[in-house]
């Protein structure tokens, strides 16, 4: 028998493509471009927007002789055993093979935003405690074994990471991003980037673009960005994950930004993301995102019209279902409404992508790895370490932590015994079990109190809750205040209940009117604080809440963004001092509720100032955190006067780091660029390199940044990517508030114009300083 072309793995894959295209009906190329959600809920309590409005019936067995491009979620819809559940997609996968005429599987995704969002998968700490690492090859490794995972159940495609950067903290998906700065986000989302493509899994960038930016922190709101925010702030994560991490995935933003939703916009998703970025892999919708271009934004009047949009625009695939790309866009070429040219463009990248993935090759099986184990040892080991550098140490002014192991503690607080304390909204406990009463979790959580038990054994350990989170009830503040007062010390432990659309204080649809602290949890804090005895305040959270009116009456201040399953363990350890605490912050925490909406990354007239009354300043400056040990800075870089280089030319800015503690520890070097003149207006500071070293009492470690002015670029008037010639100062600090070494520089020379070839990463070199 006679392989077809299509079937020849020693074939270029556009040959082999071009082959099948060739061979398919309209019906069978449309087929490629939508996906089929199983068991998908429409009782108006889902886990997408509109769930219960968008999702369409469909016979499975006549739908699948066209062939499928995409299976939703067989893991993460409903609890099922990970190993039964590969079986399961994996009779799934024979089945549309053999109704189809071309054999062709599905790709199978899943959301992995903080781990597999699977029953039985390890829950690892938020995208935003990844940030709070400052620490890229650890975030790798996490995502390595996550795709691991994936691969290992039968899925190819995962929907993380999120890249969206914080713009405004009331905003209920914070905790599914990596911070404020877009060169943490950057950096810390393409290594989540590189480590799940090296498992062989589709990464899927999300959301492009402006998602973050939404009016009011109002999830789906229109973005107000302006060009050059949306260029400077917004885009460069995205761009950094394809260039260097690889993705061969970009998911279209729910929102618009001015007048136009990212779903409906070419040259967003094709005029920038790929005839100048390059970008050749597959664009997904977000779920119902087409559909919502007829029902939301009300830019297409039918869902064919909205497909036509779509798929305009640059959209190949739509997820989860099939609204759009199904019936209504067949019906729609056939009339002569929609090029047939657009849906061979799309489903030749799919069919690409599925190449790539070896779904062509003749051989090609669907049968699971022999062993599916999601949580393994090696998992937890990684997420407590996780979760043990993402802790930040906010404030300890007179020493109280590390607490003592024989200390009387009253633990109290809603968040101290609540195991979903820890697991933010896509963890699967907290996105679908809640659907599920009388389900087990599936992963042991050890809760912060049980935790501390364990971690002081000889101590005595007293709990009461206080209150919940989010009722204003107070009736339990009398309980908490008599064991607070029987006790040496309090441990109060406040914070977030992760959830969707309103059913929890963080996560999707989550947006908060404030940065206060959910229901009667202040009054609460207010009440231990009375009592005279010392306060540890311990924050479970997916955003910052303002802190500033408990500043200087606090014993310490321990922030937790939900930490993960071993996040329990990781909190007590770092109160115990087991662990020294080395997270920074990756936001800025406010001062006052009202304070915000407010990042660092500020113009002169973002800053405090006399034309307001009102002071912007935060508490908690981002990049701040505390340790257990000393580290004097040493030698920077730097002198009486600027040193001059062409706006093509290297400076290498270095400094000294020593240990002068009794433990060893880490610190996080951090380098600012501050732009004192330039012909638009400038954040005063932001961050433009990093570098997270570990050094032993006494140690001393040479941290040196090779900086290129490429790194000092911007969208100037004409929305060119500039560097300009001029004064500029780097600033070696430890928080971007925290300054302790500054370079001055000159550029000279012309004005450079930059393209996508401009470097886009601080290099970084680290030596013993002896």
């Amino acid at each position: 028998m006679t392989t077809a072309p299509w079937r020849d793995p020693a074939l270029p894959a556009a040959a082999r493509v071009d082959d099948l295209l060739s061979r398919m009906t309209l019906e069978e190329k449309s087929a490629q471009l939508y996906g089929v959600w199983v068991g998908a809920a429409t009782d108006g309590d889902g886990v997408a927007p509109h769930q219960h409005d968008m999702t369409v019936d469909y016979e499975w067995d006549e739908l699948i002789t066209r062939g499928l491009g995409q299976l939703t979620r067989s893991f993460g819809t409903a609890p099922v055993d990970p190993a039964l559940g590969a079986q399961a997609l994996a009779r799934a996968q024979r089945r549309i093979t053999e109704a189809g005429r071309f054999g062709i599987p599905a790709v199978a995704h899943e959301e992995c935003l903080a781990g597999f969002t699977a029953w039985q998968a390890t829950a690892y700490p938020v995208p935003l405690a990844w940030g709070a690492t400052w620490d890229p090859p650890l975030v790798e490794e996490m995502a390595r074994r996550i795709g691991d995972d994936l691969r290992s159940a039968g899925v190819h495609q995962g929907l993380a990471p999120v890249l969206d950067v914080v713009r405004d903290p009331r905003w209920g998906r914070v905790e599914e991003t990596i911070g404020e700065d877009p060169y943490l986000v950057g950096t810390v989302g393409t290594a989540y980037v590189r480590g799940l493509e090296s498992a062989g899994v589709i990464a899927t960038l999300k959301h492009f673009a402006g998602y973050a930016s939404s009016a009011g922190a109002r999830n789906l709101a229109p973005v107000r960005a302006g060009t050059r925010e949306f260029a400077d702030v917004t885009l460069p994560p995205f761009e950094m994950a394809l260039r260097e991490g690889g993705a061969r995935s970009v998911m279209a933003a729910y929102t618009e930004r001015d007048g136009v939703p990212a779903s409906a916009d070419p040259e967003l998703l094709t005029g920038l993301l790929r005839e100048e970025w390059g970008f050749t892999g597959t664009v997904v919708a977000d779920y119902f995102g087409i559909g919502f271009l007829h029902t939301l934004h009300r830019v297409a009047g039918t869902p064919a019209e909205a497909a036509h949009a779509a798929l305009e625009a640059g959209i190949d695939v739509e997820l989860p279902s099939l609204k759009c790309y199904g019936d209504p866009l067949v019906d729609a070429v056939r009339s002569g409404g929609i090029p047939e040219e657009l849906v061979d463009r799309a489903a030749r990248r799919v069919l690409l992508q599925k190449c790539e993935l070896g779904l062509l090759d003749e051989g090609w099986t669907p049968e699971p790895a022999a062993t599916v184990d999601l949580d393994s040892t090696g998992n937890r080991i990684l997420a407590r370490r996780l979760a043990e550098e993402s802790v930040v140490l906010l404030d300890n002014p007179d020493g109280l932590l590390p607490l003592a192991p024989d200390t009387r503690i009253a633990v109290i607080g809603p968040r101290a015994a609540d195991a979903l304390a820890m697991l933010g909204c896509y963890s699967f406990p907290s996105h679908v079990l809640t659907h599920h009463p009388g389900v087990p979790t599936g992963i042991e959580i050890p809760t912060v109190l049980d935790a501390l038990r364990t971690e002081l054994p000889d101590a005595k350990v007293t709990f009461t809750q206080g209150c919940d989170v989010t009722d204003p009830d107070t009736s339990g503040f009398e309980e908490a205040v008599a064991r607070t007062a029987e006790a040496d010390v309090c441990v109060a432990v406040l914070g977030d209940r992760a959830g969707l659309f309103g059913r929890g204080t963080s996560g999707e649809g989550c947006d908060a009117t404030d940065l206060a602290l959910p229901g009667a949890q202040a009054e609460l804090l207010d009440a231990l604080v009375a009592t005279g005895v010392p306060v540890v305040l311990v924050l479970l959270t997916g955003r910052p809440y303002a802190l500033g009116r408990w500043h200087g009456r606090l014993g310490a201040v321990v922030q937790a963004f939900f930490p993960g399953e071993e996040g329990g363990p990781a909190v007590a350890g770092v109160l115990s001092g087991r662990v020294n605490p080395s997270g920074r912050l990756p936001v800025s925490v406010p001062q006052l509720p009202g304070g915000q909406p407010w990042t660092y990354l500020q113009p002169p007239l973002g800053l405090a100032g006399e034309v307001s009354n009102l002071d912007p300043t935060p508490l908690y400056a981002f990049g701040h955190g505390r340790s257990y040990t000393t580290f004097a800075w040493e030698d920077g870089t730097g002198g009486e006067e600027p040193a001059e280089i062409g706006t093509d030319g290297s400076y290498d800015v270095s400094v000294t780091v020593r240990n002068t503690g009794d433990r060893e520890g880490a610190e996080v070097v951090q380098l600012y660029l501050h732009d004192p003149v330039a012909s638009v207006t400038r954040p005063d500071v932001r961050l433009i390199g990093y570098q997270r070293v570990t050094a032993a009492p006494g140690e001393a470690v040479r941290v040196t940044f090779r900086f290129h002015p490429d790194l000092s670029s911007f969208t100037d008037r004409s929305g060119r990517r500039v560097v300009e010639p001029g004064a500029l100062e780097l600033r070696l600090g430890a928080s971007s508030a925290d300054v302790r070494h500054t370079a001055r520089l000159t550029l000279t020379g012309p004005v450079r114009v930059l393209g996508t070839d401009r470097r886009l990463r601080c290099e970084t070199e680290v030596t013993d300083a002896g």
